[in-house]
């Protein structure tokens, strides 16, 4: 997943926490196989050699759910979560760390929207020729959810899964005690700016400070608007609390997306929150409260 991953199982023996373990650790490198750009054999890969070319191409269960998904999100967040931003990648280069030398991605704004694909079981058409999709946006999220429900099906009572930060709970703890969990300052990511107490369900964050650009002062995240091609501004991080690690996560990344108009669009979703603007204020319900259960 290109992350830091951990898992934190309680069973009934080493053993049995070990064999459970490795099968969580095969289910995520299987998602990772099938969705990663980076693979030319992978389910992902296959679809996008027919994106360039403006074709198409039947889909597998799994994958079609993930695209129901996707455009549900987009749907919801009028157009701003968007699988086929990806594109943006080849003039944004956060690894290089520097500005675009010139608006490149200008042009790539016409391959970009969702609205231009059609999708009808199993079969998803590419209408333009050079468009892509990307599930770097949910992938790690339906990992998470995908490992604590083999988890629980398997007899693990209590854990956590933790995926680049993407988290999901296993169960409860035997005195029904929370998760400590710490949230990063975006102003310095490496301290806590909280700790928030999470029984069940899932947390998910998205934050500017991860893989960023700072010139002149300003910082760049890589969460880009697929209608301008310019990073998301106005919030410095996002967490959300849901009942899976999937919904947590597009949530978190929709506020980030719409700037400060996500303050009251985080409010309307009625799922706890803690948001932090690029002032460094914050607000939300999760701050006020002890216990967060989704």
């Amino acid at each position: 997943m290109g992350t830091e991953c951990a898992l934190y199982l309680s069973a009934g023996s080493h053993r049995h926490a070990e064999e459970i373990a490795a099968a969580s650790i095969a289910e995520v490198l299987r998602i990772e196989a099938k969705y990663s750009r980076y693979r030319s054999d992978s389910t992902l890969s296959e679809i996008n050699r027919a994106a360039a070319r403006g074709g198409s191409i039947p889909v597998d269960e799994e994958t079609g759910a993930l695209l129901d998904y996707a455009f549900a999100c987009h749907r919801q967040s009028g157009g701003l979560f968007d699988i086929t931003s990806g594109l943006l990648r080849r003039a944004w280069n956060f690894d290089a760390g520097r500005l675009p030398e010139s608006p490149a991605f200008l042009a790539m704004l016409p391959l970009i929207g969702l609205d231009k694909l059609h999708w009808q079981r199993p079969s998803l058409k590419f209408n333009l020729p050079g468009m892509e999709i990307d599930f770097g946006g949910i992938g790690k999220e339906y990992a998470a959810d995908r490992v604590a429900e083999h988890c629980e099906a398997s007899g693990i009572a209590y854990g956590l899964v933790d995926l680049g930060g993407d988290i999901r709970l296993i169960g409860r703890s035997a005195d029904g005690s929370p998760w400590p969990i710490r949230i990063r300052d975006p102003l310095e990511p490496a301290t806590a700016f909280a700790t928030l107490p999470i029984a069940s369900g899932a947390l998910a964050t998205s934050g500017n400070y991860a893989r960023c650009i700072v010139a002149n002062g300003r910082r760049y995240c890589h969460l880009l608007n697929p209608t301008t091609g310019w990073p998301a501004q106005g919030l410095s991080s996002v967490t959300v609390a849901a009942p899976r690690c999937l919904l947590a996560g597009s949530i978190s990344t929709i506020a980030m997306l719409k700037g400060r108009e996500g303050i009251g669009w985080l409010a309307s979703t009625g799922m706890p929150h803690l948001w932090i603007d690029d002032q460094g204020k914050s607000g939300g319900d999760l701050l006020s409260s002890s216990d967060q259960d989704p």
